[in-house]
Parts: C-alpha cells; sequence; structure tokens
C-alpha cells in the first residue's frame, strides 16, 4: 500500500494492542479463588504522603492457596499498608501480627464466582469497545486520505482483519478467565 496508509494500519494495531494489555491486567486483578501477590497489584499505600504501589514498598507473597502475607520493608508501614488494602475495598480482612500482615483469601462462593465471572465479562467488553474505536478511528483516517478507492477499500479490510484477531483474542482470554472463575 503506502505510508500514510502503513502508518494508519499501524496506529489501529497499536490501539488494539494496548485494548488486549488493559484487559490482561484487569483481569489478573479480578481473583479466582487461589491467593495471588497479584491479588493486590492495584493497592496504593501513602508512603509519606505519596501514593506508591504496595509491591514498591513491601514483599508480597503466598504461603499457601488461600493465604498472602506482606511484610512491609520498614516496620512503620504495617498500619498504612493494612489501611490501603481495606481502602482498596477488595473484601479481604487483614491480619496485622506486628511482623506482617497476613491476609485469609476466603473461597469464592457461587454467588461470588457469578458476580465475578460477570465483572470480567465487563472487563472484556470495555476492551472490544476499546478495539472497536481503534477501528473507527482507523476507517475515518482513511477515508480522509487522498488514495483511490480500491486502495482505500483494502485498508479498510486490513483494519477489519486486525478487529476480528484482536476481538477473538479478547473473546479466548475471556473464556479462559471464566473458566478460572467458574472452577471450584
Amino acid at each position: 500500500m503506502n505510508e500514510e496508509i502503513d502508518f494508519i494500519l499501524d496506529s489501529a494495531k497499536e490501539a488494539m494492542i494496548n485494548a488486549i494489555e488493559h484487559l490482561v491486567k484487569e483481569l489478573r486483578a479480578i481473583r479466582a479463588g487461589k491467593a495471588s501477590p497479584s491479588m493486590l497489584a492495584n493497592v496504593q499505600v501513602n508512603y509519606y504522603g505519596a501514593a506508591t504501589p504496595l509491591s514498591q514498598i513491601a514483599n508480597v507473597s503466598t504461603s499457601d492457596a488461600r493465604t498472602i502475607t506482606i511484610q512491609p520493608w520498614e516496620k512503620n508501614m504495617l498500619q498504612e499498608v493494612e489501611k490501603a488494602i481495606m481502602v482498596a475495598n477488595l473484601g479481604f480482612n487483614p491480619m496485622n501480627n506486628g511482623d506482617i500482615i497476613i491476609i485469609n483469601v476466603p473461597a469464592l462462593t457461587e454467588e461470588r464466582r457469578k458476580e465475578l465471572a460477570k465483572q470480567a465479562k465487563a472487563e472484556a467488553e470495555h476492551a472490544k469497545v476499546g478495539i472497536r474505536n481503534a477501528r473507527k478511528d482507523a476507517n475515518n483516517d482513511i477515508k480522509k486520505t487522498d488514495i483511490s478507492d480500491d486502495l482505500k477499500k483494502g485498508a479498510e479490510e486490513s483494519v477489519q482483519k486486525l478487529t476480528d484477531s484482536y476481538t477473538k483474542e479478547i473473546d479466548d482470554k475471556f473464556s479462559v478467565k471464566e473458566k478460572e472463575i467458574m472452577t471450584v
């Protein structure tokens, strides 16, 4: 094709990849029953007046399938970490023993599993909206170019192929997460 079309296609592809990466990050934050440090990935702790990701001020690990342990590098941060976990509203009840914070991850009820699956589906739909917006922007840019109608049609077909492949990828990632959530 031509350079202008290649640029438009590359921009669309980049936007679609960003939508997928965002979806993966959001799905990782939805817990599926087994304890994982990634469950706390979005927790921001007030670290001397600055909102700081928990992973930057503490060691977060799992001691077993139902327990997350958090050991701040500074003992005086225990209360701040505990408060940040409560504020994050993840449904966890952190226990502070003076040295570390322990979180027992409760088993998911059937109702909670369905709720989490619905949340995952909403994230997948949000990613699909991002893909469709990238397609719309690319098609609008293609229409503005000064090239033949045949080249425009070919470029629009390329954008549609990208859209279809990334939409399928979103569906696949959602299916895997839904299965993970619904598996007891």
